[in-house]
């Protein structure tokens, strides 16, 4: 993975993965993730981290936007977010809320 570029990875099979699916790859990467849910139409205003995050969306959905490196991008089931530290950007939680997995590399 490049470590200064946002790469989101469609999930590309017609049936949605399990949580548990999701857990085996983030643990199979080495990342130890925590799960987090929120309501449907919670808003986070544009922020950046200091680490590199890497988040699965496990149900529902969540636009994330990137006011400086690109266009809006929504996430569903199975759908992987690589985050780069620094990387400012801001989340929209989708009409269903969403549960994601979130791990630090």
């Amino acid at each position: 993975m490049y470590e200064n570029i946002i790469q989101i990875r469609k999930w590309d099979k017609p049936e949605a993965p399990t949580e548990a699916e999701l857990l085996s790859f983030m643990l199979a990467d080495g990342l130890d993730p925590y799960r987090w849910s929120n309501g449907a139409g919670d808003v986070y205003a544009a922020h950046e981290h200091p680490y590199f995050k890497v988040i699965y969306v496990v149900s529902g959905s969540i636009t994330f936007g990137f006011p400086i490196d690109g266009e809006p991008m929504t996430l569903g089931p199975g759908d992987r977010l690589d985050l780069p530290a620094g990387i400012r950007h801001n989340a929209v939680v989708g009409p269903d809320g969403v549960i994601c997995l979130e791990a630090q590399r």
